[in-house]
Parts: C-alpha cells; sequence; structure tokens
C-alpha cells in the first residue's frame, strides 16, 4: 500500500503544517487538521510525481505510530504508481513498456503522469505486460 504516515503540527498562529517522513518533498497546511489532511494528498501525489518524472525508486513508506495519521494518493495515482514500482523493480525502460504494450511513447508518458486522467484499462495493461495485476477494493 501507498499509506504514507504525515507528521501534524499546530501552529502557534493557527492552522497546521503537514510533513512527511518519507518524502521530505511533501508539506503543506490547512487550516484545520481536516484542510491540511485534504491538502496533504495533493502535496503527496505532486511530490511523488518529482520521483517519477526523475525515474527514481518511489519511497517506502514505513510503519505508522500508534494513532498516527497515514495519507495515501487516489486510487487512480495509487494504481499508476504501483505499475511504475513494477516497472522500475523489473529494471524496465518506459521504452520496452512501449513496446511490449504496442504504444507510442506519449501514451507511456501520460500513463505516468500523475496529474492526467488516464483509463484503468490502460493501467491495466500496463500492469499485465509487467506480469502484474490491478485489485480494486472498496473498504
Amino acid at each position: 500500500m501507498l499509506d504514507y504516515p504525515v507528521i501534524l503540527e499546530a501552529q502557534p498562529e493557527g492552522g497546521y503544517v503537514v510533513t512527511f517522513p518519507d518524502v521530505p518533498e511533501a508539506i503543506t497546511q490547512g487550516e484545520d487538521e481536516d484542510e491540511a489532511l485534504l491538502y496533504a494528498i495533493d502535496a503527496l501525489e505532486t511530490a511523488l510525481s518529482f520521483y517519477v518524472d526523475d525515474r527514481r525508486l518511489l519511497p517506502v513508506p514505513s510503519k505508522a505510530k500508534r494513532g498516527q495519521r497515514t495519507v495515501r494518493p487516489s486510487a487512480l495515482e495509487c494504481a499508476k504508481l504501483g505499475v511504475y514500482r513494477a516497472m522500475t523493480e523489473q529494471g524496465i525502460k518506459k521504452a520496452e513498456l512501449a513496446r511490449r504494450l504496442g504504444w507510442h511513447m506519449p501514451q507511456v508518458d501520460r500513463l505516468f503522469d500523475l496529474k492526467h486522467a488516464s483509463k484503468l484499462d490502460q493501467i491495466e495493461a500496463a500492469a499485465r505486460a509487467l506480469g502484474r495485476h490491478i485489485e480494486v477494493s472498496v473498504s
């Protein structure tokens, strides 16, 4: 899972700052805890997109301490990041994934653009090309 622990710090002037021990690039704030955690999703997705853009390994989420809140990217971004993680773990480059899928490079680039609304069937196809599958659950 991509549940990243957060540190919520109340600020003397009001509001909360949210940081991620495992993703130092992600930092945000909000007027109250709920708003700060909502903004934290966007901050996390943005920071993780830097890792994808730079072709770096994604940071592994540490285990949350008792009572510590966690934040995860949206379901679509989790699926994209899962495929990206599988690709990097296997040492597969984008060009090889494009070849396996019979796609052009811009299609693969869009697949890993976390702000692009890719279709789930495209993400599933990429996962299959890497010998993986996508699981969706509602809890």
